[in-house]
């Protein structure tokens, strides 16, 4: 019998090959808007994971004065086109959920209308249909715990030590490890230092070998 129950995923980066499109998207409109010239680590290093009013204060900071009052419509409206059109599933994630045997669910920051939006485009939605949690939700985003405990709640989990989180970001990791949970922190495309400063439990690098990762951490660790 598994000793984990219940795999929460995070959306963004780990489900859905996003991030890159998304700091692509807004490092153009922080060039256009702002003058800001950042290049992937640095767009990724400061506003990844990060809600819209954390990154307006970021960019404030940047600057020296309050951001362009139409940066955040444009960068919403010019997200889901890109996401739209180009984003594609996580490399081996449909290996890792043909695999998995344990219920799971998705818990991401973003709105249920991105999430639809990547999710359909990957062909990842049905596998996700009525198990699709956002912060939206809740009333605190991450690092605070409340999504991962309502959507663990909901889904009829109410023990977190026998919940796993899947995150890329270091404040998801940190949402999952208030929350008690076990985080995995998943490092195809982040560089895993930070999620491991961040207090994920255990690290691994290719989504196609989930089930076996899982398999590790149970017997050396549960």
């Amino acid at each position: 019998m598994n000793k984990i129950e219940l795999i929460i995923f995070d959306c963004d980066g780990v489900l859905v090959d996003s991030e890159r499109i998304t700091a692509e998207v807004f490092g153009k409109i922080l060039s256009e808007e702002c003058g800001l010239s950042l290049n992937m680590d640095d767009l990724l290093g400061m506003f990844l994971g990060k809600s819209s009013e954390q990154s307006l204060k970021i960019i404030e900071q940047l600057i020296g004065r309050k951001p362009p009052s139409n940066l955040e419509a444009r960068y919403q409206s010019e997200i889901i086109a890109a996401l739209r059109n180009s984003v594609t599933a996580v490399c081996g994630i449909k290996q890792a959920l043909a695999e998995i045997t344990i219920p799971y669910c998705v818990a991401s920051d973003g709105s249920h209308e991105k999430m639809r939006t990547t999710l359909s485009k990957t062909g990842l939605l049905e596998s996700f249909e009525g198990k699709l949690y956002s912060a939206s939700d809740v009333s605190r985003r991450k690092p605070c715990p409340d999504i991962f405990l309502h959507a663990a709640h909901d889904m009829g989990y109410t023990e977190p030590c026998k919940c796993l989180v899947i995150e890329d970001s270091p404040i998801g990791v940190k949402g999952g490890i208030t929350a008690g949970m076990n985080v995995f922190g998943y490092a195809g495309f982040i560089n895993e230092d930070w999620l491991i400063d961040a207090g994920a439990h255990y690290i691994f690098k290719k989504m196609a070998d989930l089930a076996k990762e899982i398999a590790t951490y149970e017997q050396k660790y549960m």
